[in-house]
């Protein structure tokens, strides 16, 4: 009987539930994570399967993702913690302004500034990787962004608190919105553009209703980025035989975060060169303009280590790992 129990627990088959908030053909899931679910059914010989809910098929909001995958209504999220504002403090710092300067660099430091500074927030998940959006740029429809007096009565669109703390001192207006609501709001004249990061510009049909996009020169940090995860559910990593759960941890954590990091700063350069293809402009911010821009945010970075440092936390000591470790400390970086 022992050795029956045993030969089950080893045959054990498991479907894992995957939400996230883009359509289906956005290359988060096309080119990430399904092949990421390829692999690991390949290495467990079939026992591991994966089901998608993309565009939030599940219900909900995207601010809810994190507790959809907590409760068990999925099995693993591709989300952003700061879509749940203020919950998850200690992340928050690589959303600061002019901290990411690209996808691959910048999603590895912030694993290392997970595992360093912000695991005691994720302790109720399996945490399988973290990445950033590799920064945003501005996306406009009437005219384009030009330095730092560009932003001044803009309404944009902003994915996080801390994105729209980073467009206020720049003078404009943020707007709170899905990824999935901005391409109508911005056609109805709701908003006059978005901050977003390039892999959603083709997906969500941003390209068609913006004609003007702007961002700092390649190697230069981005005025703001979003913190984005993929989240298990505890209890069922926990309930797996101990050979599946070997299988998802050789392929999480490290490689999941470089390919991550690796596809979005691939759909970047595809998305530049096609808004172009398509007649879009395409402008950068020069060195000048930058300095000023992070001049006039640098109250955005203080504010935050005083909010974070009244629930605990050395603010001033989070944001120097991670100006550390993603290399922007000096100005204009």
């Amino acid at each position: 009987m022992a050795l029956l129990m045993v030969a089950g627990a080893q045959a054990q088959e498991v479907t894992l539930k995957i939400a996230h908030f883009l359509p289906s053909a956005a290359p988060t899931q096309q080119r990430v994570l399904q092949p990421w679910c390829d692999d690991l059914k390949k290495a467990s010989g079939g026992r591991i399967n994966c089901q998608f809910f993309p565009a939030m098929q599940l219900g909900g909001t995207p601010a809810q993702l994190a507790d959809q995958v907590k409760n068990g209504v999925a099995d693993v999220v591709w989300t952003g913690p700061g879509y749940s504002a203020g919950r998850f403090p200690a992340i928050e710092a690589f959303e600061l302004p002019f901290m990411v300067k690209d996808a691959t660099s910048s999603s590895r430091a912030l694993w290392q500034y997970y595992q360093q500074n912000a695991q005691p927030e994720f302790a109720a998940y399996k945490v399988l990787a973290f990445h950033t959006d590799g920064g945003q740029a501005v996306h406009t429809a009437k005219k384009p962004v030009k330095g730092l007096t560009g932003f001044t009565g803009l309404k944009l669109r902003t994915s996080t608190r801390l994105g729209a703390k980073t467009l206020a001192a720049l003078g404009g207006a943020p707007v709170a919105m899905p990824p999935a609501q901005v391409t109508e709001a911005i056609s109805k004249g709701v908003v006059d553009g978005a901050l977003g990061a390039w892999e959603l510009v083709f997906p969500t049909k941003l390209s068609e209703v913006t004609k003007f996009h702007a961002q700092p020169a390649p190697g230069v940090a981005h005025p703001t980025a979003t913190v984005l995860t993929v989240l298990m559910n505890k209890q069922k990593y926990d309930a797996l035989p101990a050979d599946l759960k070997a299988v998802v941890d050789k392929y999480s954590g490290e490689p999941l975060v470089e390919r991550f990091g690796a596809v979005f700063d691939d759909e970047a350069a595809k998305a530049r060169k096609k808004v172009g293809e398509i007649g879009n402009q395409l402008s950068t911010f020069s060195a000048t303009e930058v300095a000023a821009m992070r001049v006039a945010t640098a109250s955005v970075e203080e504010e935050w280590a005083k909010q974070v440092g009244e629930k605990g936390l050395d603010g001033r000591k989070l944001i120097n790992a991670a100006r550390q470790l993603t290399g922007t400390a000096a100005a204009g970086k």
